[in-house]
């Protein structure tokens, strides 16, 4: 047990330092995302090192007492063991690529640059839709209905809902809260998964008998565990148009969202808050015929606040309870302008004329609701995506829309909610990755006190992001945030095979062996252990990428792309990270024959071996041995 400690030591504290050090970003990352995964990052580097710990400490002292090792146990696991083959045919492949090198190293380069390719044509998207059974609805009618009409409508749209074998219940009001009069809201809840389809199938064919509910518009959209923006919309991306002229605004906002809803394989469900075309009825008193009749504002105002307002005259004082008295005229006349131009008015005389005898009404289309933004005028234009269409795409086909229909400078469009917080993680993505891989060759460095072995143990990474990219494109999964906190996980994962075969590879150098000799025993001896580890990895995350459970559309792509690196980075870094050691060890030695040339001096010397860390002074023996070129 205390050998076995000695040998991994070293090992396990690389491994798992240089593993906390790529949440090192993940903790430090601001903004919206940064406070989301802040306590994921926290809880993985605490797990992280009490492994490390227990890997130290405990681990050793139960091996000691618990494993025993009989003569029937080694005959057992001897040669012609079906270990021993796989570990044989490992041998006679990883030979072949050690005489074939440059062949080898093609394949890292071409790795390396399908990983680039595949990640800027991949499409991003911000969160995945989850699927928790519940749809939020926003209903929108003609902008001069009543009340009364739009309850109506709101309740065809609601039966709709009722008579769906998806739905379980629904539940909806009309004009109420901030909406305008000609606006609803129903909250469906939708049966459990085992009783209806996914939550596409539902959508659309909800959408499919709603569109046949003549004088309202539905707009649905999945509710999210994650919902970001403050600004209510009937669909899930908000895209806010701005200027410093009302009217222009108007103009260019309806012309865009025009635009957008003709686009069916980019947009779907686009509408936005403009309601300027209500119609509206105007009182106009011709202040000279009213004066020639004696009737003042004050007169005029009482009259119609006391039949159309709700002025108070009178309280009646009960024995428990107090009544206020509110005059108005007869509700049960279905009041018209033209109707209320006959009310009778009393004049300065005493007399009754028409009010139509000093004023009339006129209708006009106006506001129905005033939008700002920042002190602005404002348009929202909301927007769902079809299926297998990223919120990325999107983005860059509203920018070629506006190019498209000559959008004015004056006119600006910023991205609110859910698209603006993807924006911006979209914006910090490559310096959150970068700053993952600059950490741990940093960490890396210093516990290797070398420039170049950090690289040769980084070497895996394209594979894994290469694998992570193909299974979530197989997956029909965005590059989204979620995949990307993977490719993290993957970038602190796959390294512990390079470290496995550095650490090794560079002891056995100190031995006196070749660069080729020692990564060759290297990897032969590190070969069961990285199987063990990566196996091990694979069947923790596998549950995570089947997708099963509550809200797990969330976690998936996590688990996708971590068992996607996984198996591609385990099918190459075995092969290419022995070819670019036996690279880095040439390079590194004719730098160091190249600096020794420069100063005159003699090549390489021969050194004594350094103390192991985890070993005993006494226990070493001093020889001397052709030093490694770092």
């Amino acid at each position: 047990s205390l050998n076995g400690a000695r040998e991994i030591g070293f090992t396990i504290i690389s491994i798992s330092i240089s593993l906390v050090a790529v949440f090192i970003p993940v903790l430090l990352m601001g903004g919206v995302i940064g406070r989301i995964f802040n306590e994921f990052a926290v809880v993985v580097t605490v797990a992280i090192l009490a492994s490390m710990f227990v890997s130290l400490t405990l681990t050793p002292m139960l091996c000691s007492r618990l494993l025993s090792v009989t003569k029937a146990d080694r005959d057992k696991h001897g040669p012609g063991h079906k270990q021993d083959l796989v570990t044989r045919g490992y041998d006679r492949v990883l030979s072949f690529c050690l005489r074939h090198t440059f062949l080898v190293f093609l394949v890292f380069v071409g790795t390396a640059a399908a990983s680039v390719w595949l990640i800027q044509i991949s499409p991003k998207g911000f969160f995945p839709q989850e699927d928790i059974g519940q749809i939020s609805v926003t209903t929108i009618a003609r902008q001069d209905i009543s009340f009364d009409a739009m309850s109506r409508l709101q309740g065809q749209v609601a039966s709709v809902f009722s008579h769906s074998p998806y739905v379980d219940h629904v539940a909806w009001s009309a004009g109420s809260g901030n909406n305008a009069l000609n606006q609803g809201q129903l909250f469906v809840q939708l049966k459990g998964k085992d009783q209806r389809p996914d939550i596409e199938k539902v959508l659309a064919d909800l959408r499919k008998q709603l569109a046949r509910v003549a004088g309202i518009e539905t707009y649905m959209q999945p509710v999210q565990n994650l919902r970001l923006g403050s600004r209510s919309s009937a669909s899930a991306y908000q895209l806010v148009v701005q200027g410093l002229d009302t009217g222009l605004t108007d103009i260019w906002a309806q012309k865009l969202n025009d635009a957008m809803a003709a686009d069916h394989a980019n947009f779907t469900d686009v509408t936005s808050d403009l309601q300027n075309n209500a119609l509206q009825a105007t009182l106009v008193v011709d202040r000279d015929k009213a004066a020639q009749l004696g009737i003042d504002t004050d007169t005029l105002r009482s009259a119609l606040y006391g039949g159309f307002g709700t002025d108070q005259v009178s309280t009646i004082f009960g024995s428990a309870d107090s009544y206020e008295v509110i005059t108005e005229l007869d509700p049960k006349i279905e009041w018209s302008p033209e109707r209320m131009l006959a009310i009778q008015m009393r004049t300065a005389s005493g007399s009754l004329v028409p009010l139509g005898a000093f004023a009339r009404v006129d209708r006009t289309a106006g506001a129905l609701t005033v939008n700002q933004l920042g002190q602005l005028p404002a348009v929202t234009i909301s927007y769902n995506l079809p299926q297998g269409v990223a919120l990325g795409d999107s983005v860059t086909r509203i920018n070629a829309l506006k190019e498209q229909i000559g959008m004015p400078t004056v006119i600006s469009t910023t991205f609110a909610g859910t698209a603006k917080t993807f924006q911006d993680s979209l914006a910090n993505q490559g310096f959150l990755v970068g700053g993952a891989i600059l950490t741990i060759y940093i960490v890396l460095g210093i516990l290797y006190e070398s420039f170049i072995h950090p690289l040769t143990i980084l070497t895996g990474l394209p594979s894994a992001v290469l694998g992570a990219v193909v299974a979530l494109r197989f997956a029909g999964m965005d590059l989204s945030v979620i995949a990307v906190i993977g490719i993290l996980m993957l970038i602190g994962i796959v390294k512990k095979n390079g470290i496995m075969m550095v650490d090794v590879a560079l002891e056995l150098r100190r031995e006196g062996m070749s660069a080729t000799e020692s990564i060759h025993k290297a990897c032969l001896m590190r070969f069961r252990p990285i199987m063990m580890t990566t196996l091990a990895a694979l069947m923790g995350t596998f549950p995570i990428a089947l997708g099963t459970g509550a809200s797990a559309e969330l976690r998936q792509p996590l688990g996708v792309a971590v068992v996607g690196g996984l198996l591609a980075s385990q099918a190459l870094t075995l092969f290419v990270t022995p070819v670019i050691y036996v690279y880095m060890e040439n390079f590194s030695g004719w730098l160091v024959g190249l600096w020794s040339k420069r100063k005159g001096e003699p090549g390489p010397v021969e050194t004594v071996d350094q103390l192991s860390l985890f070993k005993a002074r006494e226990d070493m023996q001093p020889e001397p041995q052709r030093a490694a070129a770092e």
